[in-house]
């Protein structure tokens, strides 16, 4: 801990350039509707998780390019305290709904998600995540169960789905005893081994990633640019369609260094979705219809940046000393940051299933 506080002063330095650099704001686009919608979550990310980039990152914060920024109120239908599974619901279908539901109202009743209302519209879909594909976050995006720990329906919720490219783990949630091979029979060329870019794709056809049987690396083991690398892929491959494109990206493993209370296990994981955050606004600003939000499905851990000391009287106020209240998740409210066409829309304080009715507000479907 006492390395991290020591290391303050070289990243301050640091950040004060790189604050610079980003001192001239993107200029917001402007058209009224977006062509394509990246959707990044941020898992367990609270403001404290947000500011950390500020103080232990080498890369210039991404969040100082955001003119748009709200807040988001994450409870589920059952609790003040969220799980995922019932915030991805929220934002992919606009339904409160309880903790451990997947794409289901409180009666259990599938409810139509983001994903498949933009397809219907003949948008191309992708879904990102340094977890399981099948976990909580992505599989809100296309999936209807009734609990979480479903895996192996879930996998298949996906298989049967509208979306056309996800990258992430769970390659053992694929697995039928039977023999079929469920992603030939639905036409989706699979790499278990790397990534690699998706050279002249036929209309219509589909492409999955699945890097580890049950989870990603994370990046203090060596995941290097995963994310990053997926994104870039991904977002090349879902522009070939004429009609635009929905793309959600998740920094899983945020949450889950929140979970465990470590420390450099979260800065690791938050400057990985800071580095992919400005990739993807670089990408933004070049395209010019290209709609940004970066939001939080809820906060983990209780995170803090106190000045080091116990009290008040021995308080080293040149130290940060990054701490965690408890190894839940938190009641708090999360940003909500937007750039690009429309984006004025996610700005104020407001529940999380506005996402989704802002969005398909600004997409045009009903």
């Amino acid at each position: 801990m006492k390395s991290i506080g020591r290391s303050l002063g070289i990243a301050m330095v640091v950040i004060a350039s790189g604050v610079s650099i980003q001192a001239q704001s993107l200029e917001e686009g402007s058209k009224e509707r977006p062509k394509n919608v990246i959707l990044m979550i941020g898992d367990g990310m609270g403001l404290s998780q947000v500011s950390s980039p500020y103080f232990f990152s080498k890369e210039p914060p991404a969040f100082n390019r955001f003119k748009h920024i709200g807040l988001s109120r994450t409870s589920s239908a059952d609790a003040p305290v969220t799980q995922s599974p019932a915030a991805a619901t929220a934002m992919a279908t606009g339904y409160k709904t309880y903790n451990f539901a997947i794409g289901v109202d409180v009666d259990t009743v599938p409810r139509k998600n983001i994903v498949e209302l933009v397809s219907e519209k003949g948008f191309m879909t992708g879904l990102i995540a340094s977890s399981s594909i099948t976990d909580a976050t992505p599989a809100g995006f296309y999936a209807h169960q009734e609990n979480r720990y479903m895996q192996h329906e879930i996998a298949m919720d996906l298989v049967r789905s509208e979306v056309d490219f996800f990258a992430g783990a769970g390659i053992k949630y694929f697995i039928d005893t039977t023999g079929i091979d469920h992603f030939a029979e639905h036409g989706i060329e699979i790499n278990f081994t790397r990534l690699k870019k998706i050279k002249n794709p036929e209309p219509g056809s589909r492409y999955g990633f699945l890097l580890g049987n049950e989870r990603m690396k994370t990046m203090l083991e060596g995941r290097k640019t995963f994310l990053k690398d997926a994104t870039a892929i991904g977002t090349e491959f879902l522009s070939s369609g004429s009609e635009g494109y929905f793309l959600m990206v998740e920094g899983s493993q945020i949450d889950w260094a929140g979970h465990g209370n470590q420390v450099e296990y979260m800065i690791a994981e938050m400057n990985d979705f800071n580095q992919l955050v400005n990739w993807v606004l670089d990408m933004a600003e070049r395209d010019g219809e290209t709609l940004v939000i970066v939001t939080a499905d809820h906060e983990t851990g209780g995170f803090t940046l106190g000045a080091a000391g116990r009290n008040g009287y021995d308080a080293d106020y040149s130290v940060i000393s990054p701490t965690f209240a408890s190894t839940n998740h938190s009641a708090t409210m999360v940003p909500v940051f937007s750039y690009g066409p429309g984006a004025e829309n996610f700005t104020g304080i407001f529940e999380n299933t506005e996402i989704f009715h802002k969005l398909v507000s600004l997409i045009g479907t009903d």
